[in-house]
């Protein structure tokens, strides 16, 4: 068989691996899935008319917002869905099983291919389950096009693809998995000072600057873009920057902490 075949073959089996635990242990993935729900449901129906109402600087109209913070929450939820990676990494690595692994002829990339493919798996399955709760509280986009549709999955997935290989990293840094749950705990609290919840330019002037440059905001203005028809601009653009450069940063820094020689 060649590297490759058994690269494939060897990342087949522990994406099955990741993917069996995901399933047997549902709790830490159901813990992190809850809080994006509870986060649309309060925003919506809690905040929603005096959310609409400054944002649109006229009357109330919840639907409005709806449309306004979905977006937002569903990169919210891969952020939160990674964080369960980051801590599933970190266990792997404490508790002995890739000592084990080391030991056997496995392509040694294959572990680390095994946890990003079951994040992204898992994010995109988030993704649609609160993508679900939105339309259920009357989230619509009519106007988007299947291109348009394709455009928004595939940000999606990219962006998953890039904030878990910084969840691995983070994975490999950590101590213990309390350790690395905290932290991958700038993936929850970026989206929160973001354009998720309100635009950029109704934020204090000090703070716009960090709103507007961080991996978020583009992503979401992008998304956003998408599926209601609002002006992109240039943060289409800085949305696959800021994926591809995240990709490759977590790509390098997490195969050279798995390389690195057991303590």
């Amino acid at each position: 068989m060649s590297a490759l075949t058994l690269a494939v073959r060897d990342s087949s089996t522990m994406l099955r691996r990741n993917l069996l635990h995901a399933r047997r242990y549902p709790s830490l993935t159901l813990n992190l899935l809850l809080t994006p729900i509870m986060m649309l449901l309060l925003f919506v129906y809690i905040f929603g008319d005096v959310m609409s109402a400054g944002i649109g600087g006229g009357g109330a109209d919840r639907a409005d917002y709806i449309a306004y913070i979905v977006p937002g929450i569903l990169l919210m939820t891969i952020g939160g869905t990674v964080v369960g990676t980051a801590v599933s990494v970190s266990n792997d690595m404490t508790e002995g099983i890739i000592a084990r692994f080391r030991t056997m002829a496995i392509h040694r990339g294959a572990v680390l291919v095994g946890h990003v493919v079951s994040s992204v798996l898992q994010s995109v399955m988030s993704v649609i389950l609160v993508g679900a709760v939105g339309v259920a509280i009357g989230f619509r986009s009519t106007d988007a096009t299947a291109l348009e549709w394709l455009a928004a999955f595939g940000l999606l997935a990219l962006f998953a693809t890039a904030l878990t290989w910084i969840a691995v990293g983070m994975g490999l840094i950590s101590p213990n998995a309390e350790a690395a749950s905290n932290n991958a705990l700038p993936m929850i609290l970026l989206p929160l000072l973001s354009s998720a919840f309100i635009p950029v330019d109704s934020m204090p002037g000090w703070f716009q600057p960090f709103a507007e440059y961080q991996p978020f905001t583009p992503a979401i203005e992008t998304l956003r873009g998408l599926l209601l028809g609002s002006e992109i601009g240039h943060n289409g653009w800085l949305a696959v920057a800021w994926c591809a450069g995240l990709t490759v940063l977590g790509y390098f820094w997490s195969i050279s902490k798995f390389s690195d020689d057991p303590k």
